[in-house]
């Protein structure tokens, strides 16, 4: 296969369009090796020139590279001034960043554009967490925050995600409309660019602090956490919400404490995957731990580990999440209280929620959806280890708030002489007991992944009930006696996931209970697997 004129074409207009001499020079490099007949350069190219990145969940994400498919200075350019034409008229717009590659210059050109167009910009000192952008969007009335991030994704990927007014993710038709006016941009190069911005003052970053700090309920404070950010920017930040609160006994895993845009000690900087947690729950161990808490490198996820027997594990977001929602619906003084989770989270919190005498939501997954989820929302969670535990003053995930709410719960529990496996041991046996599993295959060939759907639309297994939830979402929902299985694409990554659920009536006690469920459980997983594979 040979370079195509329309593929030289494009990629000439490209870097002459590019305000930044890095990533021009960069694609000048692939060109040339592609235009001299080196085969991995030219497959390089073409992936490079595929683009443009679309808004997903949220807003952008993909590899800091040159090229329309790629994470660069002129993509962010394009689709901040894209933002701007969009919103259409002045008002208040906060930037921040995280520390990954290429943060701060993207954080930059964002805060740029955005003040040539006219709007009152405020940069975040420095890169921090993700919900404190989303608080400050929130308390000021901002028309949008950008937040440059790529959560939990690997190292090579950067984003940019988009916040409107409210403090709440971009839903569609926001995202398509917004895409639309990108589309209207001229190049980058021409885009008009103004340092007339300022810089949030650090009282303002203390407001975030001592909002988390007011959270917890409870009187007790002795417990010993082991604390992990992931190499993200939560570690300092979520230790000093901790002693804010009264949480001072603390101990960072040391070799992911600083901020690396590498990841060294991770495949996946996500603690949702095999091993990320294992520098934490090996200082857990070490330093006799009451809980351990891992953020990712966003901080706007949360997951607990706790000793079990003789060993340490983390918990499943669903078993955190139920945790966080049975507290805050026993603390809460709203009266008419709502909580929600998504189509794809365990159904134990609707049984919680009535036996409380609230409302309950589900919603599709991402927080774009659960923020919304009505009046008087005390609580949300989802599966992927998010938390929202203080949605008046945050309305999103909130890795921060969450690590605090489970510190005070955890505390409390230890002043009764019990932890949280004997919470959740009690939800069982109250509500009857829910196992969940996952099984998440990830892809190179992106088209599998849609076919795979497809497939399994036309092939339903024949003993479930099969329903299309939401076919605009893509989401498939299998059903039988205690049983549900939930297949989608993911939206932040190439996998296709299925989401198991068991239900298992306690009635010959919890012991008895579990063997069944994990046994039922174990089979759906292997069965469930055989099917989408």
């Amino acid at each position: 296969m040979s370079l195509t004129p329309a593929l030289r074409d494009a990629t000439f207009r490209w870097i002459a369009d590019d305000p930044s001499d890095a990533t021009r020079t960069e694609l000048q490099g692939v060109l040339a090796r592609a235009m001299g007949g080196d085969s991995a350069a030219l497959a390089d190219l073409q992936d490079r020139m595929a683009g443009p990145l679309t808004f997903g969940t949220a807003g952008l994400r993909g590899p800091v590279r040159a090229g329309t498919n790629g994470m660069n200075v002129a993509a962010v350019v394009r689709t901040t001034a894209g933002l701007a034409s969009w919103l259409g008229t002045s008002g208040l717009v906060f930037v921040g960043r995280d520390a990954r590659h290429g943060s701060e210059e993207f954080a930059t050109a964002a805060a740029e554009v955005m003040a040539a167009a006219g709007f009152d910009v405020r940069v975040l000192p420095g890169p921090l967490p993700t919900p404190v952008l989303a608080f400050l969007v929130r308390k000021h009335g901002a028309v949008a925050g950008i937040q440059i991030t790529a959560s939990h994704n690997p190292p090579a990927d950067n984003g940019y995600k988009l916040y409107l007014a409210g403090g709440s993710q971009i839903v569609p038709p926001s995202d398509g409309e917004i895409e639309k006016a990108i589309e209207a941009v001229p190049a980058a190069v021409s885009v008009p660019r103004s340092p007339s911005y300022s810089t949030v003052s650090e009282a303002e970053i203390d407001a975030y602090l001592e909002r988390v700090a007011s959270l917890p309920r409870g009187q007790s404070r002795s417990l010993k956490i082991a604390l992990t950010p992931m190499h993200g920017v939560g570690g300092a930040f979520a230790v000093e919400a901790l002693r804010r609160a009264g949480f001072t006994d603390v101990h960072v895993v040391r070799s992911q404490a600083v901020p690396d845009p590498d990841f060294p000690t991770v495949v996946f900087p996500n603690p949702e995957e095999p091993g990320a947690s294992d520098e934490l729950l090996s200082l857990a161990a070490s330093v006799e731990a009451d809980l351990a808490i891992a953020l990712d490198p966003d901080a706007d996820r949360c997951a607990l580990g706790v000793r079990d027997g003789d060993t340490w594990r983390m918990l499943r977001g669903d078993e955190t999440g139920v945790l966080l929602g049975s507290l805050v619906l026993s603390t809460t003084e709203s009266a008419d209280p709502l909580v929600a989770t998504t189509i794809v989270s365990s159904s134990l919190l609707k049984s919680i929620a009535a036996a409380h005498g609230a409302r309950y939501a589900e919603t599709l997954t991402g927080f774009k959806w659960l923020a919304r989820a009505g009046e008087g929302l005390v609580f949300a969670y989802e599966e992927a280890l998010g938390n929202c535990v203080d949605p008046e003053h945050v309305a999103d995930k909130d890795g921060i708030s969450a690590a605090v709410v489970a510190a005070d719960l955890a505390a409390g529990l230890k002043a009764s002489g019990r932890t949280l496996l004997d919470a959740l041991d009690q939800l069982a046996l109250d509500h009857g007991l829910h196992l969940t599993d996952q099984v998440s295959l990830r892809y190179t060939d992106l088209s599998l992944i849609g076919a795979t759907m497809a497939r399994l639309r036309a092939e339903p297994p024949a003993d479930f009930e099969s329903e299309d939830l939401l076919p605009g979402a893509d989401v498939l929902r299998w059903t039988a006696d205690g049983v549900r299985v939930i297949v989608r694409p993911s939206g932040t990554e190439p996998k296709l996931k299925a989401y198991l659920e068991v239900v298992e009536p306690v009635t010959d006690g919890l012991e008895s209970a579990r063997a069944a469920g994990r046994a039922r459980l174990a089979e759906l997983r292997e069965r469930v697997t055989a099917l989408v594979s």
